[in-house]
């Protein structure tokens, strides 16, 4: 039996429920595949289910403040996601008649799309035979085939591309694209594959030479760098604080933080007074203290942030025009948000 015949014989026992699988409609099919990306089911689905609520059409999207779609993406992570993803709804919406490319060429150029999503939005929605090459295709081709090039190389990314090209079913290319994620997902597991009542046991090479472990294979990563981050969580006397937009082309753009010193390691509360942006901030007195027990650690793709918050109180400041009974409104990094929900409960 042919691999693709036996994938979806598979997949047509064991498929997930899942609420975009009950449309052909491009829009809902683009927003999951963009929301999964970096992203697990089980995590994705409420913001999903939250966003479609919201902005039922593009036109919805396209027509909302980016401040607004970062503020429900928030908690999500890999916030250039959303911003790609509300630019394309502008473009679609207005400059194509809300009517969504329905090649993979044409649906490639949009802002934030690459090949794996092209693919399944190609497959899915307009039957392209397009095959979808994430982490769990990777990882079901390595092991089914015995392929130890690196899949983050690019010698892997064509490789790996090239295979799964003459695997796709042509006739049911979307099907086949969901089955094998699927087939990853849930059964070919990173951990603990459940290799004893799999379809395609008896000719899985990782399995006929146990090298499920060693498969698929990775180069090393990126070193992480560390950065050191004391934020000033200012409370006036008349309850404001202040909230600045990060702007630049790093970490959370476009959310919002409170002022910030970036230090080169942990630093004391002495040595928060004597820095020259506190100086600046605050020239009048102030009370500072120190809200978490121990820095925070907040662990990025690449980064990794070591994190102070320290409550600075004083009677009025010029800056301060956030109310406290506001600052829900505004689209914060998790981290900030997860600080918010403790600090609150301690108010």
């Amino acid at each position: 039996m042919k691999f693709s015949n036996t994938l979806i014989y598979w997949y047509l026992q064991n498929n997930r429920e899942l609420p975009w699988r009950k449309s052909k409609n491009p829009y809902f099919i683009w927003l999951s595949e963009i929301m999964l990306q970096q992203t697990r089911v089980a995590q994705g689905l409420s913001y999903y289910l939250k966003f479609t609520e919201a902005f039922p059409t593009v036109f919805d999207l396209a027509k909302a403040d980016e401040s607004t779609v970062l503020k429900m993406w928030q908690g999500l992570g890999y916030y250039s996601r959303a911003r790609n993803l509300h630019f394309s709804a502008k473009l679609i919406a207005n400059e194509l008649n809300g009517e969504f490319p329905s090649t993979y060429k044409e649906i490639i150029k949009l802002k934030g799309i690459g090949d794996y999503t092209a693919s399944a939005i190609a497959s899915i929605c307009f039957n392209e035979p397009t095959a979808v090459v994430d982490g769990n295709v990777y990882r079901v081709l390595s092991r089914y085939f015995g392929i130890f090039t690196a899949i983050n190389s690019t010698a892997g990314i064509k490789e790996f591309k090239t295979l799964a090209q003459t695997l796709i079913d042509e006739i049911k290319p979307g099907t086949y694209n969901q089955a094998i994620m699927d087939f990853g997902a849930l059964h070919c597991k990173p951990q603990n594959p459940l290799c004893n009542s799999c379809p395609f046991s008896e000719s899985c090479i990782a399995f006929e030479k146990k090298l499920t472990k060693e498969l698929p294979v990775k180069e090393k990563k990126i070193k992480v760098r560390k950065r050191y981050f004391n934020f000033l969580v200012i409370k006036t006397d008349d309850n404001k604080t202040i909230l600045s937009e990060r702007k630049g082309k790093g970490i959370w753009q476009g959310l919002y933080q409170f002022p910030l010193i970036e230090s080169e390691q942990i630093i004391n509360q002495e040595e928060i007074i004597a820095s020259e942006k506190f100086i600046d901030l605050f020239p009048n007195e102030t009370t500072i203290s120190l809200f978490n027990k121990k820095e925070i650690i907040h662990k990025l793709s690449h980064q990794h942030l070591y994190t102070n918050f320290w409550v600075v109180e004083t009677k009025k400041h010029k800056k301060a025009n956030v109310s406290w009974s506001k600052i829900e409104d505004f689209p914060v990094p998790i981290l900030i948000a997860n600080f918010l929900d403790q600090f609150q409960l301690k108010k």
